[in-house]
């Protein structure tokens, strides 16, 4: 029998808060550890209960969802950060996942997507709205940088193809069915990518495709 999935919400808003616990805590292998009002309640209780995974609010009174997300990954750097925010705006999504979350999802994400996605970076995958993806690409591809050819050129053409879909947002699921490749030949295909482009993670992988103009 696996421990529960440990989540703290942070959230200025008490209504939000509680919707957010009563969903979690009806789902059997997830137990909230704490809520917060505001981004430094956050950070004293990520010190304190080590979250595997965060709800980060991004609007908060005094410290913002970006910098408490980048300063509880340095006090509980073994949790995982989900980025929610009502506001439907790239400069968070991209702001988030430079700050080291590993998801980004709109509030009105549907309760069945919130919970894959508790336990997506619970186990080390990312999490970004499909929305957000596709917004990310209209707005930031076009005047992003080329990619330089050092780090590019040691891919070969298939792992080039996986690092495309995976900036796109795309499970090992979703790149499987699309290249027809068994999941743990994805899953290697991946690793080999992270270790060639010096990735810490695929959000990183994400990052990675759209500062390079790749998407």
């Amino acid at each position: 029998m696996t421990d529960d999935i440990r989540v703290l919400i942070v959230d200025d808003q008490a209504l939000v808060r509680m919707g957010f616990r009563m969903l979690l805590d009806a789902e059997p292998g997830i137990t909230v550890v704490g809520e917060a009002a505001d981004g430094a309640e956050g950070i004293r209780l990520a010190t304190s209960t080590k979250p595997d995974v965060i709800l980060m609010d991004v609007r908060m009174p005094g410290l913002d969802g970006i910098a408490a997300t980048a300063e509880a990954l340095r006090v509980s750097p073994a949790s995982r950060v989900i980025i929610l925010t009502t506001f439907d705006l790239d400069e968070y999504a991209f702001g988030g996942l430079r700050a080291g979350a590993s998801g980004f999802l709109l509030k009105d994400t549907r309760p069945a997507e919130l919970l894959a996605a508790v336990r997506a970076v619970a186990t080390g995958e990312a999490a970004i709205s499909t929305r957000v993806t596709r917004r990310m690409l209209d707005l930031f591809g076009a005047r992003l940088p080329e990619a330089g050819a050092s780090a590019l050129d040691t891919l070969t053409p298939r792992e080039r193809e996986i690092l495309l879909a995976i900036g796109e947002g795309l499970s090992n699921g979703e790149i499987g069915e699309r290249f027809v490749l068994s999941e743990s030949t994805v899953k290697t295909h991946v690793g080999r990518v992270l270790l060639k482009l010096g990735l810490r993670d695929r959000v990183q992988a994400v990052i990675f495709a759209f500062e390079h103009g790749l998407v």
